[in-house]
């Protein structure tokens, strides 16, 4: 009898990192080195920030304070992983998670760039 043959499976582990930072990857990495590290929304914008790293036992509920205009950028990275069909809608949700992290964009509120899109004062690029 022949050995039976099973083809490869396309595994898919979802890990959860504390606000958005990616310090506890290298702990996972040798575990899940074959596969990708593919990085959050809110992760991408952290980094953006450029903010020092901080100790999560020590510092708790931190607010993170920044102006950042990678926004296109990020979304454009994360736009497989977000629902929207066009990238307009992806730049919206990307703000949307500038937001709630509690950064500015270009210097102003990110709700007011969203309404700007929204208003069409402001273009997304097509792709």
């Amino acid at each position: 009898m022949p050995p039976k043959f099973s083809p490869k499976k396309i595994k898919v582990i979802y890990l959860r990192f504390t606000s958005g930072e990616v310090s506890a990857a290298s702990a996972v990495v040798p575990k899940i080195d074959p596969l990708e590290v593919v990085l959050s929304a809110s992760a991408l914008i952290i980094k953006a920030l450029r903010e020092p790293p901080r100790d999560r036992k020590k510092q708790k509920n931190i607010k993170h304070s920044g102006n950042t205009n990678f926004i296109v950028n990020i979304a454009q990275q994360v736009c497989h992983q977000l629902l929207a069909r066009e990238l307009s809608g992806t730049i919206k949700e990307t703000l949307g998670t500038a937001q709630s992290v509690g950064c500015n964009v270009d210097g102003c509120h990110s709700h007011d760039v969203i309404d700007d899109i929204n208003s069409g004062a402001v273009e997304c690029p097509a792709s």
